[in-house]
């Protein structure tokens, strides 16, 4: 999940973000353009702080700059890369979730159905839910639960009955709902050029950030091959990064 932020230290991660080093003057304007003179120097000493930007002295120059740490890029793109996802290599073979835990251990059932939607498996039927990946973070991650291993197996399997993976993916997560999240945030997208004023900037910040985390929260992220043909992930991600570096461009 990513870290919570306001819109005033996103401001900062999406200028960062934009470049692969940006000066601590440019940042500043742009915080001038967008929020008014209020305290820049200690919000980013907060996300110092918090390790999420570096500001390496340079000798051959005065002017600091400020970069974005792993952890600064992953919280400024929502908490996961969706490139690195997205071009991830797959084998072909799916990883099975098969459970049976009895109504007597219900907390267990609970918890093991949050670490399958924390892992972002897909349910596909029944006891039955399934991803593209490993099982070796699901293994790591039941670890501490108390489920007993006879009635839950963990497989790897490929289709052989005539279903295609295309079917898997669409019987296992819902793309419908995954897309018109996408579709919510492209619209927050196209409002940027109505955001005029201080308090409308920073509503508008706040509004991008939610929209944008709650449809990369929702997506499994998929390797390329198994991407529905009408997935909305890649064209709104390239509209995100877009309108990141306009932000260092705006009058």
């Amino acid at each position: 999940m990513p870290i919570p932020i306001g819109p005033s230290l996103r401001l900062i991660l999406d200028a960062a973000g934009g470049v692969a080093e940006v000066t601590e003057a440019t940042v500043a304007a742009i915080w001038q353009r967008w929020l008014g003179p209020q305290r820049f120097n200690r919000k980013l000493a907060r996300l110092d702080r918090a390790a999420l930007v570096e500001r390496p002295a340079r000798s051959h120059d005065t002017e600091r700059v400020i970069r974005l740490t792993e952890a600064g890029r992953l919280t400024a793109w929502g908490g996961r890369n969706p490139v690195t996802c997205w071009r991830r290599p797959w084998n072909g073979s799916w990883r099975l979730v098969l459970f049976d835990v009895q109504e007597s251990k219900r907390s267990d059932r609970i918890k093991l159905q949050r670490q399958l939607r924390r892992l972002w498996f897909g349910y596909l039927q029944d006891s039955v839910w399934i991803s593209p990946d490993p099982a070796d973070a699901l293994r790591r991650a039941l670890g501490g639960l108390a489920v007993d291993a006879a009635t839950l197996t963990l497989m790897e399997a490929r289709p052989c009955s005539g279903e295609t993976d295309a079917d898997l993916v669409a019987g296992a997560w819902d793309f419908g709902r995954i897309n018109r999240h996408y579709d919510d945030y492209l619209e927050i997208l196209r409002s940027l050029s109505a955001a005029s004023g201080v308090r409308a900037r920073r509503s508008w910040l706040q509004v991008e950030w939610k929209a944008w985390c709650r449809a990369v929260q929702s997506d499994p992220l998929l390797p390329e091959a198994l991407l529905p043909r009408f997935y909305r992930g890649c064209e709104a991600w390239e509209r995100r990064q877009e309108r990141m570096q306009r932000l260092l461009d705006l009058d």
